[in-house]
């Protein structure tokens, strides 16, 4: 016979719950104290009633009539009702319940194990009512909502709420997509989402870029994370950021930390980090130089990309630096150290601005460095300033300084070196080849070379003997280091680094007091003070007076007058000897009295009726205000943004 199951009734909370407890306690027969369930077959059709779609039960709502129910069961069920009228809940009777409830007689009835089958026993949960809200003591964890995004106070309620989950290895991130889609076309094309997995960015490196996205300030970026920052940046297309990332990590590198940098940089192919940590080894090439941990492990093409950027970032610029005290001439004949060596005179860097035409003092010369008396050159774009006139000791009497002192315009920062071998005063400093060369000095004939790499000097040829009691002019062309004596001894002497070794070249027919000499395209400019022979410098205001230009062509070992008698444009009457410097195809004379400009012509030989090879430029540059002693000028290429002489050299 088959088994008609009774129909599961389901009740409102506030109605009786019809139970099957009166049921079993009535074995099935039926009594005065139940009514018997009508057929199955007739409830199918009555409209107060619908079957849910249970597989093993049927359910219907409450209508007007009630199931017959056994007064035990109904006065249960009134219990189960209060309490559920008081929740507010619905109540579904389990499959067994309903079957032993509908049973049509006692064959039929059957034990709960019996009637329902082990995966229904199983699965209550199929057969339960709706998942019931959670109570306030148990409050959604953050994890499962994410955390928000980590702002400054106020930004985030702007936006109002987070309607953004973004999920990246197992953890979240509430944010806003009017946001992230207004700064990245990632996000926008994602707009619609409102869950976005995120693969390929960490979280850390996701809390810093979303940060970014909000306020638009790069915050807590290291050098040991910078590279997967960056690398999220590029992935969220944000436009920005990882150039934001570069520049807030840039202050944070180090000689201990840019080969890392750099080498994941490599890695990932990130143009603004790589760039970042050559820009810093460029700044810093002197350190970088010294460390074999960095310099050892670049390669050689990168090494010489290093010393390109540090040649030639920024712009070549004019500068003069302030030095001696006031009267002292640079090149004359120097001056016994017991002098008075306490007057440091300016000892400053000035900086000519084109711009607005005027001198700018760039920086100082450091605590300790003497002022007078002291060798000054550029190397690697690093202004060198060795040597010169100490203070006083004990007993009063000023010595000859061995100190060397080193300027980076990358970092505006002064630094120590390696001392000479020997302490000198009145030296000629030159650079050579990467290397610095201390040539002579009052009554020393040695010459020393420092190597930047080794961080040492080491003593090379000496002068030839008789030379000359000090170099008063000095330069450098075609590799090689020319040395000048100037009033006492006219001879010119060539040093050969590839020989080591000193050599007499012809001298210059001109007896007369020279004011300076400087190296230009193959060329060595020699400048002569007219009628100033003996130290007369009035004689050169005179008819006869002025400066005459004298040339001398390495290769042909040949002298010739390029310019006689020339009067630099308002220079005073009696014109002051001046120091000189090359910068692009002209030479600058610098005084205290004014800066001039000479402008060699293409054959630098004399030419037409005037006799000149070369001319100065009508408008004189002027010269410092208020500066004292000498200046020494000098090039070097300084920052495009600095304020400190942005402008450069005309």
């Amino acid at each position: 016979m088959e088994n008609s199951v009774a129909p599961c009734v389901l009740y409102p909370g506030d109605d009786r719950v019809r139970g099957a407890h009166g049921a079993r306690s009535q074995a099935g027969t039926p009594g005065e104290d139940s009514l018997p369930l009508p057929a199955a077959g007739e409830d199918a059709a009555s409209p107060a009633q619908t079957p849910c779609s249970l597989r093993a039960s049927l359910c219907f709502r409450s209508g007007d009539d009630s199931p017959p129910q056994s007064r035990a069961a109904a006065a249960e069920g009134a219990a189960a009702s209060t309490t559920s009228s008081r929740s507010g809940r619905r109540v579904v009777e389990t499959q067994w319940e309903v079957s032993s409830a509908g049973a049509a007689s006692p064959e039929e009835l059957t034990s709960p194990e019996e009637s329902v089958s082990p995966e229904e026993r199983a699965r209550p949960e199929e057969l339960a009512s709706p998942p019931e809200p959670e109570s306030p003591e148990e409050p959604a964890s953050l994890d499962e909502l994410g955390e928000l995004v980590p702002v400054s106070p106020g930004v985030g309620p702007a936006h109002g709420e987070p309607d953004l989950v973004i999920e990246v290895a197992g953890r979240r991130l509430r944010a806003h997509k009017a946001v992230l889609a207004a700064r990245s076309d990632y996000f926008r094309a994602r707009a619609s989402r409102d869950v976005l997995r995120v693969q390929g960015v960490s979280f850390a490196a996701l809390r810093l870029l979303l940060a970014d996205a909000y306020s638009g300030r790069m915050a807590g970026v290291r050098p040991d994370n910078v590279a997967e920052v960056v690398a999220g940046a590029r992935r969220l297309q944000l436009p920005g950021a990882a150039q934001r990332a570069t520049d807030a990590v840039a202050p944070q590198l180090s000689l201990a930390n840019c080969y890392e940098v750099l080498s994941a940089a490599k890695r990932q192919r990130l143009a603004e980090l790589r760039d970042a940590a050559y820009r810093f080894m460029s700044d810093h090439y002197l350190e970088v130089l010294r460390e074999p941990a960095v310099f050892g492990r670049l390669s050689g093409a990168e090494r010489d990309l290093l010393l390109r950027r540090r040649l030639r970032s920024g712009r070549a610029c004019l500068l003069a630096a302030a030095l001696g005290p006031a009267g002292e001439r640079a090149g004359s004949r120097p001056q016994s150290p017991s002098g008075d060596a306490e007057t440091r005179g300016d000892a400053a860097v000035y900086c000519f601005r084109a711009g607005p035409g005027e001198w700018r003092e760039l920086t100082r010369l450091p605590e300790g460095a003497p002022a007078r008396g002291c060798g000054l050159c550029v190397l690697y774009n690093y202004l060198f300033v060795a040597g010169g006139v100490a203070p006083a000791g004990p007993d009063g009497r000023a010595r000859p300084s061995d100190q060397v002192f080193c300027y980076n315009p990358a970092t505006d920062r002064w630094s120590t070196v390696r001392p000479l071998r020997q302490a000198r005063s009145q030296l000629q400093l030159l650079a050579l080849d990467g290397h610095l060369y201390a040539v002579g000095g009052e009554c020393l004939l040695s010459v020393e070379r420092y190597d930047p790499r080794a961080d040492r000097w080491a003593p090379m040829a000496p002068l030839p003997r008789g030379a000359f009691a000090v170099a008063h002019e000095a330069t450098t062309c075609n590799g090689e280091i020319y040395v000048s004596g100037g009033s006492l001894f006219y001879r010119l002497l060539k040093y050969d680094p590839r020989r080591d070794e000193w050599q007499e070249c012809p001298c210059s027919s001109s007896r007369e007091r020279s004011a300076d000499m400087v190296a230009l395209d193959g060329f060595i400019y020699r400048f002569d003070l007219c009628g100033s022979r003996g130290g007369d410098t009035q004689a050169a205001a005179g008819p006869g007076g002025g400066v005459s230009v004298f040339r001398y062509h390495c290769l042909a070992k040949q002298w010739s007058q390029c310019a006689a008698h020339l009067r630099p444009p308002g220079a005073p009457a009696g014109l002051q000897p001046f120091r000189c410097a090359a910068l692009d195809g002209t030479i600058y004379c610098v005084s205290r009295a004014g800066t001039w400009r000479f402008v060699p012509s293409q054959d630098g030989e004399p030419s037409g009726d005037t006799g000149t090879g070369g001319t100065f430029e009508p408008e004189s540059l002027g010269a410092p205000l208020d500066v004292r002693g000498v200046l020494f000028p000098f090039v070097l290429n300084l920052p495009e943004k600095s304020d400190r002489g942005e402008q450069g050299a005309a």
